[in-house]
């Protein structure tokens, strides 16, 4: 949403990654002996403990006007500072959407995510993702594969995210790549043991070729909603900064991404289908974390209590938010939009904001909050 977001387009590449479109198609994916792409080739033993922990916490889906493939808060890095501040780390991280989940996830360094949204899509998307995670030695194959363009000859897994997003803005998306990717994710996907019909199939590969066909230009659209222009594309995600000025997303750093890989690789990142108000996904994930021991330390609700609101589910949104075990450190991380507040930065259409989560009961016991502005300005904490 920011104007003046970093771009890479135009940027000195290497003479090797110029080259990498002429390389053939099992040297550009990665395909030796070593590559995980290659051993995907072999059939995998269903994940069932994975795939049955999915089925036990999720609800029947509801809907949603968007695929919502990418988020469209630029400002969703803002709060990370304050994380840290706050010492908001370990524990049960709970999110909604797709990837900015990831960027929380490195920050905080749980000991495991649990991604619920109402739509199943969501789910379906997730599971893209962990595919790509497993598929996946480093964060440029991850972006070669989600986009479908082929790997350089060599590459360094600390490469500078700049460079990353340089090389995959001058390589064009490769048909045959693509198909290779589609079909090594397939298989991953079949590999966790969530059951799947032809059309949840079907949908994983609408979403992976949409990734593919618009590359990093990606944006945030909605079926009902014209598409905005402050909505960022996904090269601007991607490079986005923190209020320090550092590049803080999951992508950016090596490091971050193979913490986010790892706990997907463990199953320790779990897609939900929920209700943020409902009666069984919420009260499910709340006597399962009990049930580990475990108390909730970030619980990111992107935009969604504004909608929560104006259905007057805020008061079921509490009754949920109250089963949770929470640290007593634990936040929530919100996304504002059409609100201008002291969080705010000037050329961002949205406002990242942390509140505890004691803080937010004791505010809505106490009868102060009476509405959607109420409930995001009357605990809020500062930036910084």
């Amino acid at each position: 949403m920011s104007a003046d977001a970093p771009r890479a387009r135009g940027r000195a590449l290497p003479r090797a990654l110029a080259l990498a479109p002429a390389l053939g198609l099992a040297l550009a994916l990665g395909l030796a002996a070593q590559s995980p792409v290659g051993a995907e080739r072999r059939p995998a033993r269903p994940d069932t403990g994975f795939a049955a922990i999915v089925a036990r916490l999720s609800e029947p889906g509801g809907y949603f006007d968007t695929d919502n493939l990418i988020s469209n808060e630029a400002s969703y890095q803002h709060v990370l500072g304050k994380l840290d501040a706050l010492g908001v780390h370990g524990g049960a991280y709970l999110g909604v959407g797709p990837d900015q989940n990831f960027t929380y996830i490195a920050a905080i360094r749980p000991e495991l995510a649990i991604i619920v949204d109402i739509r199943r899509d969501n789910l379906l998307q997730q599971l893209l993702f962990r595919a790509l995670f497993q598929l996946s030695r480093d964060r440029l194959q991850y972006l070669a594969l989600l986009l479908g363009r082929p790997l350089p000859p060599t590459h360094r897994a600390d490469e500078d995210i700049e460079r990353i997003v340089a090389y995959l803005d001058a390589t064009p998306l490769q048909p045959a790549t693509l198909d290779s990717a589609l079909a090594a994710v397939r298989r991953a996907v079949l590999s966790y043991g969530v059951p799947l019909s032809d059309a949840d199939l079907a949908t994983i590969r609408r979403f992976h070729t949409t990734f593919a066909k618009a590359g990093l230009d990606l944006r945030f659209e909605s079926f009902s909603r014209g598409v905005q222009s402050y909505y960022p594309v996904l090269r601007q995600l991607v490079l986005e900064r923190d209020l320090d000025g550092r590049r803080r997303g999951y992508l950016a750093r090596e490091e971050d991404f193979q913490l986010v890989r790892t706990l997907e690789a463990r199953g320790r990142v779990i897609p939900v289908v929920g209700d943020l108000a409902g009666t069984v996904a919420l009260p499910a994930i709340a006597d399962f974390l009990r049930e580990r021991g475990l108390a909730v330390t970030a619980y990111y609700t992107s935009n969604v209590e504004f909608y929560l609101a104006r259905e007057d589910k805020l008061g079921a949104f509490m009754t949920d938010l109250r089963r949770l075990p929470r640290d007593p450190r634990a936040v929530v991380i919100r996304s504002v939009f059409r609100f201008s507040l002291p969080q705010s930065v000037p050329g961002y259409a949205s406002t990242q904001l942390l509140e505890r989560m004691d803080d937010l009961l004791a505010a809505w016991d106490a009868g102060k909050i009476h509405g959607y502005f109420d409930l995001v300005t009357v605990a809020a904490l500062p930036a910084r």
